[in-house]
């Protein structure tokens, strides 16, 4: 039988010509042998290799372009581990930036340490609803999505969690609307792209489009502009991941619909504008 060392050394070597990552083979390695971390494969690398079979068949997979996430269900998320599969987009670094910004940023608007009630817009695998459950207990959170699939997924990971997270059904705000809700806090990672040609071909080919690229004529940051005010009881702060390219869109939405109301642009680790805080009074 094949050593670790062995098995990881040809495997890197055939991937060259497909553009597999030394990285995504540590994490399958590692997933594979039940490892807790992707460096354990190094430490184990005189080992005996005894789940050969499934690297081999899994390893076929990645050769395609699949993310290792989706072939192994599971995507790490800051302190967490969530299950994912083609229903839901992968979390991204970018995405924990924005719970960092919100950790970060919350006491210049509210007592973190009350009962307030907050929402994610678009939820998807339930990360950022689940993350900042974990991080603000005595917030009350809901998380919703238009698509009943992701909220399966979502509603997996709220189980595996032994968090007490709410979920909805439904496009945008309309849900909460619909449930009387009042708001304190709204976060969404809604759909964001527009220009379809910077997107890789592992994301085009196997996330779910209808998450990634943003329809101006069925937006969910315009949604959340123009009905904010029926959920709005007191204080609203809103906290979007956006498009590097979506600055002047947003600035004209948000013209067209907000009253009292101050706003920031927010840039992530490479410098891109990322993320947007609004704060309506």
């Amino acid at each position: 039988m094949a050593t670790v060392l062995q098995v990881y050394t040809k495997a890197i070597e055939e991937g060259k010509a497909f553009g597999v990552l030394s990285g995504d083979l540590r994490i399958l390695i590692s997933h594979d042998m039940g490892w807790a971390e992707p460096i354990d494969t190094l430490f184990h690398k005189d080992e005996e290799f005894a789940a050969e079979p499934l690297f081999l068949e899994q390893y076929e997979r990645l050769k395609k372009g699949e993310p290792v996430e989706y072939i192994i269900n599971e995507a790490r998320f800051l302190h967490h581990r969530f299950y994912v599969d083609p229903r839901v987009l992968i979390p991204r670094m970018e995405t924990e930036e924005l719970i960092a910004n919100i950790s970060e940023r919350i006491t210049d608007y509210f007592d973190p340490r009350n009962w307030l009630v907050c929402a994610d817009i678009g939820t998807g695998s339930g990360a950022i609803a689940i993350t900042l459950k974990s991080m603000f207990s005595n917030w009350l959170i809901t998380a919703s999505d238009i698509s009943s699939d992701a909220l399966e997924v979502a509603k997996k990971n709220i189980a595996d969690s032994n968090l007490r997270v709410q979920t909805l059904q439904g496009d945008g705000l309309q849900p909460f609307i619909d449930a009387n809700m009042n708001l304190d806090i709204i976060v969404s990672n809604p759909p964001y792209i527009l220009n379809k040609d910077e997107v890789q071909d592992s994301v085009k080919n196997y996330e779910p489009s209808s998450a990634l690229y943003l329809d101006k004529a069925h937006s969910v940051y315009e949604d959340i502009f123009s009905k904010y005010k029926k959920v709005k009881k007191g204080s609203l702060l809103m906290c979007f991941e956006i498009g590097y390219d979506l600055k002047d869109y947003l600035i004209d939405l948000m013209q067209r619909y907000l009253e009292d109301y101050e706003y920031e642009f927010i840039e992530d680790l490479n410098g891109l504008t990322r993320f947007l805080f609004v704060y309506c009074k």
